[in-house]
């Protein structure tokens, strides 16, 4: 029962450190940062340039639709990778294991002929 709970002092232990860690990096980036702001600071850094145009840009619908299929895309890829790792070194149902995968990736795998039906990887 002991190496239970030294297993969580562990996590406990690293979660206050990791906290401790930040707060004395904010501090000291408090205490040593110059505190005066000069007018070549308080301007837009553009490559060197001075800026042209206003800061403002719209950005079009369709990218946010393949940013979310990015997502989309990218869990799948969080969850695959880990089950194929484990999936070898298991002593459990490794049958239940893979159909329960394989159906998982069958509602991610038919998402994408459903965007090309709809026409979001349509560019023009």
């Amino acid at each position: 029962m002991t190496d239970y709970y030294q297993a969580y002092g562990t996590v406990i232990a690293l979660v206050i450190a990791g906290i401790a860690l930040v707060v004395v990096a904010f501090t000291l980036n408090r205490l040593i940062s110059p505190k005066r702001a000069y007018g070549a600071k308080l301007t837009t850094y553009e490559s060197g340039m001075d800026p042209v145009g206003q800061g403002w840009s719209q950005t079009h619908i369709r990218y946010y639709l393949f940013a979310f299929m990015f997502v989309v895309f990218d869990v799948e890829t969080l969850f695959v990778f880990p089950w194929a790792t484990v999936l070898g070194n298991t002593e459990g149902p490794q049958g239940f294991m893979l159909g329960v995968m394989l159906v998982f990736l069958f509602f991610v795998s038919i998402t994408l002929p459903y965007e090309y039906k709809k026409g979001v990887l349509k560019w023009v």
